[in-house]
């Protein structure tokens, strides 16, 4: 006997996405819908519930046309392929036409700003080392779509030269096309966001930086060598996140005065023992005139230090260094930050 239906019965009415999913929860029996329904969300579940409750009768027929047409869904299916397309045609006909439109608009909104909401979370001075190097085209790009106060705060911290070209291309910037603009947010998603975390406790290079920058000159660089010879690109974002006491030679002049007003004097004395003499004269022309005296004559008179007292005062000027920075109080830039913005 064919089960094929060429006009409804009187009680055989049209079910709504919701009253189909329903229908074959309740056909599974309450061991198996258990099982299925711990895969959707409690909104989702309330939906399906309602609808439950005012599904009323339902004819053995209704009900083996839903198993029939679930089956052969499963049985002449193709390779699946996880994309907004698909979860449309998946959604489509087990939600209303409104609630898909609805879920996909949400879907798609969040994706192309999560990105920008991710760059915008991330700390400004890690934003700012990271567009340094870039093409200023790509950069002015990048502040158009970040949170304003974000932008502002990133290009106060961007060189003279690199902040004016920025600041002109961004006001010049035309629409990008959606298949470009997708294809600069996968090369973001890749390259800065998985280098960079607002909490550094939870960015596993950020962690790494922190316990590198403890360790002593050789220990660091045997560390970053190993590391090199298998994970090149790890070591290239840990040495742009390390800072030693000789890379405050690096730092611009106002903000190693800023720096070093935070430091008692006794203490850069003692970590200025055995510093080469360009380290030493850029440091002591960092300090107020009174404070450089104090130094200079500490120097000459101290009595002996220990190497454990010069490291641990290095240490102590590094570690301030590094939380300053973080704070966006000055801007620590790597060896190759200060290449890129010589141009």
């Amino acid at each position: 006997m064919s089960l094929a239906v060429t006009t409804p019965a009187p009680n055989h009415r049209v079910l709504s996405g919701q009253q189909r999913v329903a229908a074959l929860l309740l056909t599974m029996g309450q061991g198996a819908a258990k099982k299925v329904l711990q895969y959707f969300d409690p909104e989702e579940v309330k939906a399906i519930t309602k609808a439950a409750a005012s599904l009323g009768q339902i004819t053995t027929m209704q009900i083996e046309d839903l198993v029939e047409e679930f089956a052969d869904g499963f049985a002449h299916g193709t390779d699946l392929v996880g994309n907004s397309s698909e979860i449309q045609k998946l959604l489509t006909g087990i939600l209303p036409d409104e609630q898909v439109t609805d879920l996909m608009e949400e879907l798609r909104g969040n994706a192309n700003r999560s990105i920008w909401e991710r760059i915008s979370s991330v700390s400004e001075t890690a934003i700012a080392t990271y567009l340094v190097k870039e093409h200023p085209q790509t950069a002015a790009l990048i502040l158009s779509k970040v949170k304003p106060t974000c932008a502002a705060k990133v290009i106060s911290q961007l060189p003279a030269d690199v902040r004016s070209s920025v600041t002109r291309r961004m006001l010049t910037l035309k629409p990008i096309i959606e298949e470009t603009m997708k294809n600069i947010e996968a090369a973001l998603q890749e390259n800065f966001v998985t280098s960079f975390s607002k909490d550094a406790g939870s960015d596993t290079h950020a962690k790494m930086a922190t316990i590198i920058n403890k360790m002593e000159r050789g220990h660091m660089e045997d560390v970053l060598a190993d590391l090199a010879s298998v994970r090149p690109r790890s070591a290239e974002i840990l040495k742009g996140m390390l800072f030693t006491f000789d890379d405050v030679i690096k730092l611009s002049p106002k903000d190693r005065t800023t720096l070093f007003d935070q430091i008692q004097p006794d203490r850069v004395s003692v970590a200025l023992k055995g510093a080469p003499d360009e380290l030493r004269q850029v440091i002591l022309g960092s300090l107020a005139s009174r404070v450089r005296r104090m130094v200079e004559h500490d120097i000459t008179t101290q009595d002996a230090v220990s190497a454990r007292d010069v490291t641990d005062a290095r240490r102590v000027i590094t570690d301030l260094a590094l939380e300053m920075a973080n704070r966006g109080e000055i801007v620590v830039q790597s060896e190759s930050d200060l290449e890129v913005s010589r141009y």
